[in-house]
């Protein structure tokens, strides 16, 4: 019988005006409140509040960071990225903060990932914001790369926007961490889903959307993987 596990999306800012560190006190009182009832807490991945409705000079927590600090309070705890954007990051050093975590955790962590989404926060930041359909070709490309650096010593990878040659990541994780990716665009990402997740996070949806949604990406996983 599949039994169903519950997680904690972590808020990565204070919505109350207290500073970062009253914020981080509430997140840990959470925390040892809900021991043993949830099993995973999740950070996202953003400079500012992604809320539009939040002053963005709000105290926020930054995810791997974060996610470092708090696996090593809570060792019973498993945590993941919900979701590293890959554009914040070069894909190898995402890659290897990711196996870092791992090792850090004891083999908690969960490597969840996405596209990208947040336009002022990208050109905030200089990122370059490209269309939807390069992004997540790049998302792609980003987790082809991780795995390769996860798995292969050295590793090499060429692809449209992103290389690497004769790279290395040492340690490897161990085990290799779940990845999950997030998103919901239904004619790119879904394929990405397919081709290379171990999990799929839904995007935020209204009452009545989530059956419909789950349908969709049932339908993509049959697909299978190449």
């Amino acid at each position: 019988m599949t039994s169903i596990r519950f997680g904690w999306h972590m808020p990565s800012f204070p919505v109350d005006g207290s500073p970062g560190s009253v914020f981080v006190e509430q997140i840990i009182n959470v925390l040892e409140r809900t021991e043993g009832y949830f099993e995973s807490a999740w950070a996202d991945d953003h400079m500012h509040p992604w809320a539009r409705w939040q002053p963005s000079d709000t105290d926020a927590l930054e995810c791997v960071t974060t996610i470092a600090y708090l696996a090593a309070a809570f060792p019973t705890w498993k945590f993941g990225s919900s979701v590293l954007c890959q554009s914040y990051r070069n894909p190898a050093l995402m890659a290897k903060m990711a196996a870092n975590l791992q090792l850090l955790t004891g083999g908690r962590f969960i490597f969840g990932i996405g596209a990208g989404w947040m336009d002022e926060e990208y050109l905030a930041y200089n990122y370059e914001y490209p269309r939807p359909a390069v992004r997540i070709a790049q998302l792609e490309e980003t987790i082809q790369i991780t795995r390769a650096l996860w798995t292969e010593s050295p590793a090499s990878f060429e692809g449209k926007y992103y290389r690497i040659d004769n790279a290395y990541c040492e340690p490897k994780p161990d085990p290799i961490p779940p990845i999950l990716v997030g998103g919901g665009g239904e004619q790119l990402t879904l394929r990405v889903v397919a081709k290379h997740a171990d999990i799929v996070e839904h995007p935020r949806r209204q009452r009545g959307e989530l059956w419909p949604q789950t349908q969709r990406v049932a339908r993509a996983l049959r697909g299978g993987r190449p």
